[in-house]
């Protein structure tokens, strides 16, 4: 591994346990593919990662107004791949769908007549996406791993591509960008990559999920206010989703196997339910005087804040959903 500019960069075979060591607060569901179609394989010499990932920073900070790279991860042709923004942090990638996301970027341009995709490349994808599901428990179907071709540009509702899209991961991404191509020709390979590491049982303990509600919130070593910070792990941020397995004197214990803990007066519990009808409204208000705001697809998860009369309230967002369509775990 190499450090520089405040990036790490990594072999495949350094990344999968690396993943599997780093210590997450925020609940993750989704893991996001996109091409980066600008840079693409002609800007690519074989050594410039690092000057290559500080230049999409640059571009996002300067030119988008962010505060960081947008992505958490960017494969290179070579099949190396450098971490981003902090895992602690939303990504800044499909617009209405990057809460409790991971966003890798995919140097290339991968729209037909682009870049062919090198045999490095293509394994580098395909084996980053089976470690990050297996790190953070997710099924391999199409609503854990999202192509930013899926969402509308303007709204950020799912359409699957159906009208004023991006073409990312581009129309050639393992054969094409549409949901069927997704799960003929890359999910499969996902799949193949897991056989070997099956993606394990959700961990015994857990009581309950929370959403965080202050801006930032630390995470101490033990559960009181004077306790150090927790060296391994950064704050957890507004919004963010964690699992909690103990709870102490108003401090909740958010891993099974360190001791880390935040202060419960700034979370709110949450219950994790699964969309049950085909496609499922979502209003602004409990009740279907409300406008429609979204619509959610059969097999997504979501995390429940309020429950009023048939109506839920999702986090700490202002969208409501029937209590009739979902199954809650």
């Amino acid at each position: 591994m190499e450090s520089k500019n405040g990036f790490l960069k990594m072999s495949i075979a350094e990344f999968i346990p690396w993943i599997q060591s780093q210590r997450i607060a925020r609940t993750i569901l989704t893991v996001q593919q996109h091409h980066t179609w600008s840079p693409s394989y002609t800007h690519f010499n074989g050594n410039n990662h690092f000057q290559r990932q500080l230049a999409m920073k640059n571009h996002h900070v300067r030119n988008n107004g962010w505060s960081d790279i947008g992505q958490h991860f960017t494969s290179f042709p070579d099949g190396t791949i450098l971490t981003g923004r902090s895992l602690e942090s939303t990504p800044a990638c499909i617009f209405g769908a990057n809460r409790d996301s991971i966003c890798i970027e995919h140097m290339g341009n991968f729209d037909k007549d682009g870049d062919t995709m090198s045999n490095e490349h293509r394994l580098a994808i395909i084996q980053m996406t089976a470690a990050l599901c297996d790190k953070f428990r997710l099924p391999v179907n199409t609503f854990s791993i999202i192509y930013h071709h899926w969402f509308e540009l303007s709204t950020g509702k799912r359409n699957n591509g159906t009208g004023g899209n991006k073409s990312c991961p581009g129309t050639n991404f393992f054969g094409g960008n549409k949901v069927e191509d997704c799960m003929t020709n890359f999910l499969p390979l996902v799949e193949q990559a897991l056989q070997s590491s099956p993606i394990p049982h959700q961990p015994p303990g857990i009581d309950k999920y929370v959403a965080v509600t202050a801006d930032s919130l630390n995470i101490r070593t033990e559960p009181r206010g004077s306790a150090s910070k927790a060296s391994d792990r950064e704050a957890a941020q507004l919004g963010a989703i964690l699992r909690i397995y103990e709870e102490s004197n108003g401090w909740l214990k958010i891993s099974n196997s360190q001791s880390h803990w935040v202060y419960g007066k700034y979370t709110t519990d949450v219950q994790r339910a699964t969309i049950n009808a085909n496609v499922l409204r979502v209003r602004s208000g409990p009740g279907t005087e409300y406008a429609i705001v979204d619509n959610l697809m059969k097999s997504e998860e979501i995390f429940i804040s309020t429950i009023k009369g048939d109506w839920c309230k999702i986090s700490l967002e202002e969208k409501w959903l029937s209590k009739n369509f979902l199954d809650f775990k």
